[in-house]
């Protein structure tokens, strides 16, 4: 199983607990790069922004690792939290190079957009309600929402690289059972 995360603990603790070695977190490159540029100034920022950016589009993950410790070792000394922010689950920003989805698809799962516009979709359409009776309503309305937000929904793009990643996953389950073994 895929699991593309903003970086939340609680959301990787529930993942680790519930799924164990079978799940791949891949974290949000759109988060991480927001959570980096944060500790730098402002003057800063579209230069950093532009290298972890080319970092991350490298189809090579052991190379875009290079790339981003880099970048975080040039940090480090002037801005050591911004160096600290990238390097916090560095390996798992990279899960989806290393599954070797390029492409389309790796343009929609490196970041949790999709999720995010659909969390939207469904505050934007329960937004008016101003009290809730009960927990059921809250169900329906959100049930509602998520109907209503379906008709807008497109084609995952890279949909046709699905079945490509679907194998890379079950052969590092097959990996990861053969190590617990």
């Amino acid at each position: 199983m895929l699991f593309v995360i903003d970086g939340g603990t609680g959301l990787r603790k529930a993942i680790r607990e519930s799924c164990g070695d079978v799940a791949l977190v891949h974290r949000c490159h759109v988060h991480k790069r927001r959570n980096v540029l944060e500790h730098l100034p402002e003057d800063m920022r579209p230069r950093v922004k532009k290298a972890i950016d080319e970092a991350y589009g490298l189809a090579d993950a052991d190379l875009a690792k290079r790339r981003l410790e880099q970048i975080a070792a040039g940090l480090h000394r002037t801005h050591p939290g911004a160096a600290a922010s990238l390097r916090e689950g560095l390996d798992e920003t990279l899960a989806l190079q290393r599954l070797g989805v390029s492409g389309a698809l790796y343009r929609t799962l490196r970041s949790t957009n999709a999720i995010e516009n659909l969390n939207g979709l469904i505050g934007h359409f329960v937004h008016n309600v101003r009290r809730w009776r009960d927990g059921q309503m809250l169900v329906r309305w959100i049930a509602a929402g998520l109907d209503e937000a379906r008709r807008s929904f497109r084609r995952v793009r890279g949909y046709t690289d699905i079945p490509k990643l679907i194998q890379a996953l079950d052969r590092r389950t097959l990996d990861t059972k053969k190590e617990v073994a």
